[in-house]
């Protein structure tokens, strides 16, 4: 029998993440856009934000890009979804800035 995992539900949204970034002909910049998009289209929670900011990061999104997208897409998915991602957006960064601080502190 294999051996269970801790952390069964991340490790399958681990693994569809890593076959969806196989399948995509996709830049990863353009990739983790499109994903910003979808969150603020489904009114995501905060955790999933807390998860795109720090691969957002990696492929050099910034605060820029991140309003552009919101602005793009504010007349489809309407204003209080934006105004909603946008607080989300902003309590991500601010735990992810967070974690980097204690990681760093614990070097």
């Amino acid at each position: 029998m294999p051996e269970q995992s801790e952390t069964p539900v991340l490790d399958l949204i681990t693994t569809m993440t890593a076959a969806s970034l196989e399948a995509t002909t996709l830049d990863a910049k353009t990739t983790m856009l499109v994903r910003l998009a979808a969150l603020v289209a489904v009114d995501a929670p905060r955790a999933s934000y807390l998860m795109s900011v720090g691969a957002s990061s990696e492929q050099g999104i910034g605060e820029e890009e991140v309003q552009a997208v919101l602005t793009a897409i504010a007349p489809i998915v309407g204003t209080t979804k934006v105004v909603s991602a946008s607080f989300k957006i902003l309590d991500a960064l601010d735990l992810s800035a967070d974690a980097a601080e204690v990681e760093a502190a614990g070097d």
